[in-house]
């Protein structure tokens, strides 16, 4: 299974994961974002591109409580709470926004 972004194909697991984190463009995460029936604005921009800089320090992909605590402490609790993220990403803001951003399925995820 794959992704088409500019004439690239970029292959994905059964659950719309990427194989290959290098792989991740921005337009890579539009056209996941279309597949999951997100349009992507600033606000979704801003967890995703948290999401991405948090791999890079921890090397591991949050799962939803951990997102929205590293959220809160981060951008303020207006924006880490459960009802935003999940405003967001309705099925589910970890799962949804680690697609999205090219990383792995969060731990503790199912």
């Amino acid at each position: 299974m794959a992704y088409e972004v500019n004439g690239t194909t970029v292959e994905h697991d059964e659950e719309g994961y990427i194989t290959n984190l290098s792989e991740w463009t921005p337009e890579l995460a539009e056209v996941i974002a279309k597949a999951e029936d997100i349009e992507m604005d600033d606000e979704r921009w801003e967890v995703v591109n948290f999401l991405r800089e948090y791999y890079d320090e921890y090397q591991i992909a949050p799962a939803v409580r951990v997102l929205i605590k590293a959220v809160k402490k981060t951008m303020g609790p207006e924006k880490g709470n459960n009802k935003y993220m999940y405003e967001l990403f309705p099925y589910g803001p970890a799962k949804q926004a680690c697609k999205i951003a090219g990383l792995p399925k969060p731990t503790g995820c199912v």
